[in-house]
């Protein structure tokens, strides 16, 4: 993606991403069962939504954050929707699933950075080197989405803790990374990664629990946190500065 279409890194961000998280979880619930489509028939779907917004992001020269947030949002709602595909569809352990999906994890990584992102960050002189946006970016988002979705659901049924349980032990542990990262180590790529795995992953526990049928129900919850998620960006504006950085 094009640096005019990216955000900066920083409490607006990070804020915007857990809501994200929430939000794409409850709409991955959404397209799997009230949609009818189970949890493989929508990928093809989202994938060729997830392609449309990278090739159409390519032509806009307007500055925005249109391109990125509807990314995640995708990403967040097929990373779902993989997870319960293959812990519950294909019934492989979540053990299994959790130490796949981190080994994945990390060779996506280490091939981005050796390929793409250790040449471009001798380049570019912008503050948040982490957010590339490229397509390796979007390969580890996939992942690490899964991967917390599946660390959400082992805190909430392995362990026995419900999705109410796991929200309270697995929001704390977010937190506690946020405090640790507080003098700028959100921005190493190693703690940003293992951040985004736990947003997804309290983002999970979450997401269920205020979907329940105790709670708002699944339609009514994705409405209202897809609401809170829009509201956000909309109403938190980033300072004029950040939004102008050169085209990547």
């Amino acid at each position: 993606m094009q640096q005019i279409h990216l955000p900066t890194l920083g409490a607006r961000y990070w804020a915007a991403l857990c809501l994200a998280s929430i939000f794409g979880a409850n709409m991955g619930d959404l397209f799997a069962h009230n949609l009818g489509l189970g949890h493989v028939a929508g990928l093809p779907y989202l994938a060729l939504a997830l392609a449309i917004v990278l090739v159409t992001e390519r032509f806009d020269r307007s500055v925005h954050q249109v391109y990125y947030w509807t990314a995640i949002i995708i990403v967040r709602t097929a990373a779902t929707n993989f997870a319960d595909f293959a812990q519950g569809d294909m019934k492989i352990p979540r053990e299994l699933v959790m130490a796949g999906l981190t080994a994945a994890l990390v060779i996506a990584l280490f091939a981005s950075w050796q390929f793409a992102w250790r040449e471009q960050s001798t380049k570019d002189s912008a503050s948040d080197t982490v957010l590339r946006a490229d397509a390796g970016y979007w390969v580890s988002m996939f992942i690490a989405g899964t991967l917390g979705t599946v660390i959400g659901d082992y805190c909430s049924h392995n362990l026995g803790l419900g999705d109410g349980g796991a929200a309270l032990l697995l929001v704390p542990i977010l937190a506690l990374l946020f405090v640790i990262a507080r003098n700028g180590l959100l921005r190493s790529l190693p703690y940003y990664w293992l951040t985004i795995v736990m947003v997804r992953a309290a983002g999970t526990a979450v997401g269920d629990y205020e979907a329940g049928r105790h709670m708002l129900g699944l339609p009514l919850g994705t409405l209202v946190t897809g609401t809170l998620f829009v509201a956000l960006l909309a109403m938190w504006r980033e300072p004029k500065a950040q939004l102008v950085p050169a085209e990547r």
